[in-house]
């Protein structure tokens, strides 16, 4: 028989895709003898039994009702009894931190009865009716559908009518006043009373977060991060205590390291005479971590004795929940916090140094992600003048954008193409669809481990938080500064999340530390700690990869970029870019030439140009591969649009002038050319079979900056690359003339040329017989672009602004296949190409220059499917070569990256 509900002492972290993170890391806590108030875990498997089936899996109340009874036992007290009753909180759990995702209903076990007898013992008939009026309000809004909205007017009212400017100044005859306002406003809107059977509330609260697994801001989440969809979450039931019985009461959360920067220490919010929801929430603003020293210095020297306990035995930052009730500590949750991506790498290099992991889990616990947005521009601080105000800052990274004050308003404007900056009060968990549109998020309340703060920190984008000189005005639409200056939605504000400070205007950028450190600023590594962390991380991933990374270039000045990015060669040198600009009268004399005489004068003049290019760019790889591709876009795409000719010849002839003999010679070739599909018309390698003279041009001018090359000295190694192989025999005609020009170029030279010629997989044809191709390609470099698109049937350029945010939403993607590889459809194929190459050719070099080279979960698809090298843009090449190494390393030590 299935079993669905484990005590906490029965678990432990390594039970996490049973227990959730939540429990699993509360089982630990009790096991490591921590004190953590007691509880148990319905599991994940329950959860997806029920959000299969819509019914409670057989025998889960009976497991529910036995482990409640143990809880009641070592309590000695009854769920919700009259007298001294038993309240406890249902939490939500899954696998991978979801912060305020899904949902949490706090104090189950109070009615109109026991919070008559909860008053009694605690001494505190406030307490007791403001915890009361909390339960109400989450099972309303939580379980129940009624709109969360309506009770925080019902409270927004009341607190105008007393006036008070919180919560916390409410008086108990307010809060029974408050009370009876929410159970009226529930049966109201849902024509039910609310439940006064503690069993009841129990039951339909684990449903309830059984089912926000499903909803909107959760599903939102998890395609943002990635997280799948059948996971579940479990829910956590745990024997309440309280932070708000007063002064000598209150709660918190704690980092064993600064979430933001890294740096060690004691880090944190704590509100005395609160719950941990408000302390979350940013709804009043919190003290420093610090402060409880003051406070409660005996509960502050245990606090700091267990974070020392859980980092030394998570060997990493720890997250900490933690409750203080009437100068007892509880521990009430803990996990690997979430870090900014500068905090990830100083981290792992300081755990190095402390002894705590060694290199390989270092590398492991740092991502290409997180290296991509250290590489981000910062705030030139020369020129930002002073700031409007300045809060938290809670997320690292400089935005400018217009400011917007609510979530639908966020993704409306971003929708249509402009930059956001999201402004609250303070963010909840409906808010992340803005969170997401926005560039930066900024509030006026609310500290580092507020929601705003965790959301934005795990997703990556600029926070600052609890700026109090801001007075935000949602209804009104505008934030007043401190000396009274009025910022109108839409204009535009410069947000600094390494500073916390915020700006009217632009603010100019400036590059970032590990930035200047890649492109050959050695002494930024010794002089800055996240430049130094970045360098080591880079170093051992270096040292530990298969894969090689080159770089997508085409210009002298962009190899050199990448080879001081750490480039190993060339996978992609794009020959169409040789042809724009100036050079483009050529392409069009050759185009439109009518003989064998008129079409080699062009191609002669194109010559030295295109080898003048190639003789730059092999210099500056010098002794690494240089894959040149021959022409591969339709010719068409090199003359003037079709209607923008019409256009002009028409207006010519209405002004009754003769039209420009050469705009109609074009607009005649246009038309012959025309395609209803190019991008599977005559391009690429078909190109070359029709085209006399074009691809004999290209090798030439290759061929003899090859020459130029070895003549100065250098040590050039450039491939010959043709696109678009669909069948065998177009690569053996090709090649058979390439070896011809190379014969010749080195017999009038009298230096020897080799250049090894290969094809681009790009079609599946060419996939599914690459076997038979690699008897004639001597290496095969996989352009996933069009292998997506031929694959998929998707023309890029037309289907993303189309309808990839719907497939995104209904969950047929799991994220666009143009930005990480489909592995079961176009992965497949690569795998197969792999396969049957090699069989042929078993020495046969195997690459990849899509976008897909850069892309951090794709590089670990190609380690895995064997192929040698990645090719990506230069800026990404320091991403590419983290993930080689973390690629190489997956798997050696169970660990997950997430």
């Amino acid at each position: 028989m299935v079993r669905y509900v484990y005590d906490f002492t029965e678990g432990g972290r390594d039970l996490a895709g049973l227990l959730g993170g939540k429990g699993a890391n509360l089982a630990e806590m009790t096991r490591l003898g921590l004190p953590v108030p007691p509880g148990f875990v319905v599991s994940t498997e329950a959860c997806r039994a029920y959000l299969a089936t819509g019914a409670e899996p057989e025998g889960m109340s009976r497991e529910v009702s036995r482990h409640l009874a143990a809880l009641e036992q070592s309590a000695g007290r009854r769920l919700g009894q009259p007298e001294d009753p038993l309240l406890v909180s249902v939490r939500s759990g899954a696998r991978f931190s979801m912060p305020g995702m899904m949902e949490t209903v706090l104090d189950i076990g109070l009615n109109d009865d026991s919070v008559q007898g909860l008053a009694r013992v605690s001494g505190s008939a406030r307490f007791a009716w403001d915890s009361y009026r909390r339960l109400v309000q989450m099972f309303g809004s939580t379980v129940m559908g009624v709109d969360a909205a309506l009770f925080e007017r019902t409270l927004a009212t009341l607190k105008e009518l007393r006036g008070v400017p919180d919560d916390v100044h409410l008086s108990t005859g307010d809060l029974v006043e408050l009370v009876e306002a929410y159970k009226t406003l529930v049966r109201d809107v849902t024509g039910e009373d609310f439940p006064q059977s503690p069993a009841e509330q129990l039951q339909r609260a684990i449903l309830a977060v059984f089912e926000s697994w499903n909803g909107e801001r959760a599903r939102l989440y998890r395609r943002r991060e990635h997280i799948p969809d059948d996971l579940g979450t479990a829910v956590t039931v745990q024997r309440m205590v309280y932070g708000n019985l007063g002064s000598d009461s209150g709660s918190g959360v704690a980092f064993t390291r600064d979430p933001a920067t890294g740096r060690p220490g004691l880090y944190g919010d704590y509100l005395p005479n609160a719950q941990g929801e408000d302390v979350v929430a940013g709804i009043r603003n919190t003290v420093p971590l610090t402060e409880l020293e003051r406070l409660d210095p005996r509960s502050y020297r245990q606090l700091l004795d267990h974070m020392g306990t859980l980092e030394r035995h998570y060997r990493d930052l720890c997250d900490i929940e933690l409750t203080i009730e009437r100068g007892t500590l509880w521990m009430l949750q803990t996990r690997v916090g979430k870090r900014t991506a500068e905090a990830a790498f100083a981290i792992a290099a300081e755990l190095v140094d402390e002894g705590l992991i060694d290199d390989d889990e270092a590398l492991a616990r740092v991502s290409g992600e997180g290296l991509a947005r250290l590489m981000f521009p910062r705030f030139d601080a020369s020129r930002t003048g002073r700031p409007l105000a300045r809060g938290l800052a809670a997320s690292p990274g400089a935005a400018a954008g217009l400011a917007v004050f609510d979530s639908a308003e966020a993704v409306r404007r971003a929708a249509a193409g402009e930059q956001v900056v999201l402004v609250r009060q303070e963010t909840n968990p409906d808010d992340l669809p803005g969170m997401v549109a926005a560039r930066a998020v900024l509030t006026s309340r609310g500290g580092k481990t507020s929601h705003a703060a965790v959301v934005a920190r795990g997703m990556g984008k600029v926070c600052v938080c609890g700026a109090e000189e801001l007075a935000v005005d949602t209804e009104r639409r505008r934030l007043t500064t401190a000396d009274g200056t009025v910022v109108e939605e839409g204009a535009l504000l410069s947000v600094d999340g390494f500073t916390g400070d915020v700006y009217a205007g632009a603010v100019p950028p400036a590059d970032s530390p590990v930035l200047r450190y890649l492109e050959g600023g050695r002494a930024e590594e010794d002089s800055d700690r996240v430049v130094g962390a970045v360098a080591r991380a880079l170093r051992h991933a270096d040292a530990v990869r298969r894969l090689e990374v080159r770089a997508n270039a085409d210009t002298p000045e962009d190899a050199a970029r990448a080879r001081r990015f750490g480039a190993r060669g060339i996978g992609l040198c794009r020959t169409e870019h040789m042809f724009l600009g100036d050079r483009r009268k050529l392409v069009e004399e050759m185009i439109l030439a009518r003989t064998d005489a008129e079409r080699r004068h062009a191609l002669d003049a194109l010559l030295p140009l295109q080898r003048s290019d190639f003789t730059g760019i092999l210099e500056a790889m010098d002794g690494l591969p240089v894959t040149i591709r021959l022409l591969d876009p339709p010719l068409h795409e090199f003359l003037p649009d079709r209607t923008e000719l019409a256009v002009r010849i028409a207006a010519a002839e209405a002004r009754g002038e003769r039209p420009d003999p050469h705009d109609a010679e074009l607009l005649d070739a246009v038309g012959r050319m025309h395609e209803e599909n190019p991008m599977l018309g005559l391009r690429g390698v078909r190109l070359g079979l029709v085209v006399p003279g074009l691809f004999p041009l290209q090798v030439r001018a290759v061929a003899e900056a090859v020459v130029e090359r070895t003549r100065a000295g250098g040590d050039p190694r450039a491939e010959i690359m043709v696109p678009l192989v669909g069948d065998v025999t177009e690569l053996r005609l090709v090649r058979e003339e390439v070896a011809r020009v190379l014969a010749e170029v080195a017999e009038e030279s009298g230096v020897p040329v080799r250049c090894p010629v290969g094809t681009m997989i790009e079609l599946p044809r060419a996939a599914l017989t690459a076997g038979r191709i690699a008897e004639e390609a001597e290496f095969f470099s996989f352009g996933t672009n069009d292998l997506t698109q031929t694959t998929w049937g998707f023309s890029r350029d037309d289907v993303e602004a189309a309808f990839f945010s719907d497939y995104l939403d209904k969950g047929i993607f799991p994220a666009s296949p143009f930005e990480t590889i489909d592995r079961a459809g176009v992965g497949r194929l690569v795998g197969i190409a792999v396969a049957e190459g090699r069989a042929t050719r078993p020495d046969l070099t195997i690459g990849v220059c899509g976008e897909h080279g850069g892309d951090p979960e794709s590089v670990h698809f190609f380690h895995t499917a064997g192929l040698d090298y990645v090719s990506c843009s230069p800026f990404r090449v320091p991403v590419a070569r983290l993930e080689a190494g973390r690629a190489a390393l997956e798997g050696t030590d169970g660990s997950d990256s997430r």
